[in-house]
């Protein structure tokens, strides 16, 4: 059963929402009045899923689900009343992983429910991958930086500088972009 945090961040009751969700086999964890207390329910309560039902979302939303969004990232669901372009934009921009207009009947939960958490999930893919590519990059520009060093200071070929690198790498039980990192700090020091 997925748990819900449900958000108001509106001048009418969600109590309609609130039990769609009930009859649709959803946890309702807990209900928090506007987007000032989203991240701390966030972090202490770890729902599964944040539904936010709005207006149209303030600047005050959009800043908490930014926030929330680094500190501790979940699928938000967003049903607004109003579907101006630049208030849709703004919401995925911060973090939204599905914006929906209108009132939402309780048959219509479950698939918006599941596209949030399959986008979601997809999106964190795709920022891992890129965390990972950042990383080799990073580390490959450290290698090369310490070879160009070894191609100086020992008169060694590119071949050569990795091998020694690769050697040193292996003598030490570390990684070839640590050993590199060692090489530079070294150096550094040294002028």
């Amino acid at each position: 059963m997925l748990r819900i945090l449900l958000v108001n961040d509106t001048d009418k009751p969600i109590g309609e929402l609130r039990e769609a969700l009930s009859r649709a086999g959803y946890a309702v964890v807990a209900e928090v009045d506007g987007a000032a207390a989203l991240l701390r329910a966030v972090e202490e309560l770890s729902p599964d899923v944040v539904i936010i039902d709005t207006e149209s979302p303030s600047r005050d939303t959009l800043e908490q689900l930014a926030v929330m969004g680094h500190a501790a990232p979940r699928p938000v669901v967003m049903f607004a009343d109003r579907s101006e372009p630049q208030a849709i934009r703004d919401a995925v921009g911060a973090g939204v992983t599905a914006y929906v207009v209108d009132h939402v009947t309780a048959d219509r939960l479950a698939p918006i429910i599941e596209v949030a958490l399959v986008r979601f999930e997809e999106e964190a893919r795709l920022r891992k991958r890129l965390a990972d590519a950042e990383q080799r990059l990073a580390e490959r520009k450290l290698i090369d930086r310490a070879k160009g060093i070894l191609m100086d200071k020992r008169g060694l070929s590119e071949t050569e500088a990795y091998e020694t690198l690769r050697r040193q790498a292996m003598r030490q039980g570390e990684r070839i972009a640590e050993v590199a990192r060692q090489l530079i700090a070294m150096a550094d020091l040294l002028g």
